[in-house]
């Protein structure tokens, strides 16, 4: 082999350097390019979020050894690599979309560099032999790090599928997905019975905790709504991983439950965590509608800001429902309030008072009484509202109910940051 060119190490380091300016760019492109070309890894926004975070630092690392010329002998995978194989295995997740995440996130940030390169060097000896210390250097550390996530991926999902709990998610998922499933089977099975009412709930922690730590206060909240709400029987408590939970409560005969009950006992417990639930439904069909109302509302309250506590589903259907794309939700709400989008105090008084004014229908007495104000306050702030939309507020009356519920519900994350935004 040709001895390697002398400014090769030196020229991979400007690339390095030149590409690591640009690192979130980066792994933004290469974590939706990998998450379009494997759909295994879709539809969950916490195995996304992780899979992102794993991305950013092995791009890191890999452009750090690009710029210093460390050795791969001491490169050990980085945290969050670890933390996405675990989760991958906690999920049964196959192994084989975890390494095809690796080789096309690697085509991918290649691309980037090669991109860099050319931009870089003109000289063609020099080109080849830092794109050829470019492709050793990437390929030895890819192999290294996948050897390294295979092994965690392999270990968690052996103590996975061992555990009880395991064995009961698989049951669940079943249910959950097959259309002809036999009761006199399935509830042995689980130990819980599908013949009667369910209250479907998602429990979850923002961050990770201590190994086990986190599974039993979710267990712990979820049994102390339980016994709120009188249950008959045992909840059936379903892990999803260290910090997730899915859960049904046996309501027996009843039909409805206080969400004022519920939303105290989350508020009054453990402040990290973070819970929705769907509505109370019958039957092997109710146990599926529940649990998928559930998960709609907690894909609205992950990108509420600030974050909600507790999210029933009745509360926040119009919005669960239409909020496939937050991008596409906002650029709406946008087009129907106008300049009072805007994420500050005068105008969120003005969206308040607009929102009950609605709810009264339209009674300006009934609206100063709600908000202990003046008849003539209620007044200038409808008028005033009006004249910064651009019409009155009976006009589209429908969509404007549905923005102001929106705004409620997910605050600043569907608003203008400053007035200013609208221009841009």
């Amino acid at each position: 082999m040709a001895a390697e060119h002398p400014e090769a190490a030196k020229q991979l380091s400007v690339v390095a350097e030149n590409v690591g300016s640009h690192l979130p760019e980066v792994s933004r492109d290469i974590g939706e390019y990998v998450i379009a070309e494997i759909p295994e890894l879709r539809g969950d926004a916490t195995v996304i979020r992780i899979l992102q975070a794993s991305i950013a630092e092995n791009v890191a690392t890999l452009l750090h050894i690009f710029e210093n010329g460390i050795s791969l002998d001491k490169i050990e995978a980085p945290s969050a690599a670890l933390e996405y194989a675990r989760r991958l295995a906690q999920r049964g997740i196959p192994l084989s979309a975890m390494i095809r995440a690796y080789r096309i996130g690697h085509w991918r940030f290649l691309q980037w560099c090669l991109d860099e390169l050319n931009r870089q060097v003109a000289d063609e000896d020099l080109a080849t032999a830092t794109n050829r210390r470019m492709l050793q250097v990437s390929f030895g550390y890819i192999d290294r790090v996948t050897e390294q996530v295979i092994v965690v991926y392999q270990q968690e999902r052996d103590h996975w599928l061992l555990s009880q709990t395991a064995a009961r998610a698989a049951r669940v998922r079943d249910i959950l997905t097959e259309k002809n499933v036999d009761l006199n089977w399935a509830e042995p099975a689980l130990g819980y019975r599908l013949r009667q009412h369910h209250l479907g709930l998602v429990a979850w922690l923002p961050t990770l905790t201590g190994e086990g730590e986190g599974l039993a206060r979710l267990h712990r909240i979820t049994n102390e709504i339980a016994q709120k709400l009188g249950c008959p029987a045992r909840a059936l408590f379903v892990p999803r991983d260290a910090i997730a939970s899915w859960a049904w409560l046996p309501l027996g005969s009843h039909g409805d439950v206080s969400w004022e009950q519920v939303s105290n006992v989350v508020e009054h417990s453990d402040s990290s965590v973070r819970m929705c639930a769907g509505c109370v439904g019958y039957g092997i069909e109710g146990f599926r509608s529940t649990h998928r109302q559930a998960l709609r509302t907690q894909e609205l309250a992950a990108v509420a800001n600030p974050a909600p506590r507790f999210t029933d589903f009745s509360t926040v259907a119009p919005i669960a429902l239409m909020a496939t794309n937050v991008g596409d939700m906002r650029a709406w709400v946008w087009g129907v309030l106008g300049p009072l989008a805007v994420d500050d105090e005068n105008a969120a008084r003005l969206r308040e008072t607009v929102r009950i004014f609605l709810d009264t229908g339209c009674s300006y007495t009934a609206t100063a009484g709600a908000q202990i104000l003046h008849k003539n306050t209620v007044q200038y702030r409808i008028r005033k509202a009006e004249e910064i939309m651009g019409h009155p507020v009976q006009k589209g009356r429908t969509d404007l109910e549905v923005a102001l519920l929106a705004v409620q519900y997910l605050g600043s994350t569907l608003l203008r940051g400053s007035p200013h935004e609208m221009h841009r």
